[in-house]
């Protein structure tokens, strides 16, 4: 091989650009993107909630193609045949918050360009770096089936779209909010399974049954134990039987042992970890009705503040980098942007900055459209 690249050198012909391109073996992320899945998004209500919102508000605000008629403006409103461009773009936002990383991969015939977009599950995903550690390509691994996408060498054009979040220990893979509020979301779940428990055990903290017998007996025999226990098993454990008054007999005294819920004041902790999982989101905590650190002075401020802070800042990014990704695979380039004008959010905004700007009697129409985000109107020659 290195024969041949010498001779081609030594031969005068016309230089190529030649690229070494080896792949290497996949890189496993630090963590596991189905736990967080699993143990965050399936079973914690206020992590489930923020990634609905953030999903489905970023993906509710429409992109914008230049040119209007381009064919990436068709491919994102009809990206494949089971979804419609926003049931693709939740899906795609919701793996973001929820791994820290978020897959499209571009289906075309031969190298044509895109025909048909589909988001692929990050848990099934892994990248693969090349030898100076950048990604040269990555593996999709369902069951004992593996498909291996590769970045083209030259022109750097691939298959798949990769967007993370910004993760400083980590050169291939992105650290979700849900890793960031971990801590939270284990306190929280873990408060919601010591309410589960206390309901079961006929909502009671536990304590513990005292024999103190006749003649300085200080011990029950093991049939009197055995018989206890299935007593309490039987007729003092469950739901159905809280509030049932307990029958001690023999020198039995119960004495609880543990605190009430009032003097833990769980459910106070279970509040400031729910804050703290909002915050790891960026989901203003009025909007997911949990009470303290309103800091906001009506529900419409805090609307406003998440979709500024959290919900278009996501948009534009996955515009962006479909823009990077795709825009230049067909003969005329498109350009991708959130289309602002459509996000009914933000239809305050607008119409303060409208009636700033009619009421500017020193600039000309011009400058008044120019300042309000309005393209001016095509010039005819006649």
């Amino acid at each position: 091989m290195f024969d041949w690249i010498r001779k081609l050198r030594s031969s005068g012909a016309e230089r190529k650009l030649l690229a070494w391109h080896a792949l290497g073996r996949p890189a496993w992320p630090m963590r596991d993107p189905s736990a967080f899945a699993r143990e965050g998004y399936g079973r914690n209500a206020i992590a489930y909630r923020c990634v609905r919102m953030i999903a489905e508000a970023a993906a509710s605000a429409p992109f914008k193609v230049g040119p209007h008629d381009h064919p990436l403006a068709r491919l994102l409103a009809r990206p494949n045949p089971e979804q419609t461009g926003v049931e693709l773009m939740e899906a795609f936002y919701g793996h973001l918050q929820v791994s820290g990383n978020a897959y499209l991969e571009a289906a075309s015939i031969e190298d044509a360009a895109p025909s048909e977009l589909y988001v692929l599950r990050p848990d099934r995903m892994q990248v693969v770096p090349g030898a100076d550690g950048w990604p040269i390509g990555w593996e999709h691994r369902a069951g004992a089936q593996v498909r291996r996408f590769e970045r083209d060498p030259v022109t750097n054009d691939a298959p798949i779209l990769h967007l993370k979040l910004f993760n400083p220990s980590d050169d291939w893979y992105g650290l979700s909010p849900m890793e960031a509020a971990g801590y939270a979301i284990d306190i929280h779940n873990a408060g919601g399974a010591w309410n589960k428990a206390l309901i079961d055990n006929a909502a009671r903290p536990s304590g513990a049954l005292v024999f103190t017998g006749a003649g300085g007996a200080d011990r029950l025999s093991d049939d009197q134990f055995k018989r206890l226990k299935v007593e309490l098993e039987e007729m003092h454990v469950g739901a159905a039987n809280a509030g049932r008054p307990m029958l001690l007999e023999g020198g039995l005294e119960w004495r609880p042992m543990s605190l009430s819920p009032s003097d833990m004041d769980f459910i106070e902790a279970r509040f400031a970890a729910a804050r703290e999982i909002a915050l790891a989101f960026g989901v203003p905590p009025m909007l997911l009705g949990i009470p303290g650190d309103n800091t906001y002075s009506n529900y419409r401020e805090a609307n406003l503040a998440f979709w500024r802070q959290t919900a278009l800042p996501l948009a534009m990014k996955a515009a962006r980098g479909i823009e990077a990704w795709v825009g230049d695979r067909w003969p005329q380039p498109a350009a991708v942007s959130v289309d602002l004008d459509h996000v009914p959010a933000l239809a305050m905004e607008r119409e303060a900055l409208w009636a700033r700007v009619g009421a500017a009697d020193f600039l000309d129409t011009n400058e008044k459209r120019r300042m309000a985000g309005v393209e001016e109107p095509e010039r005819t020659c006649g």
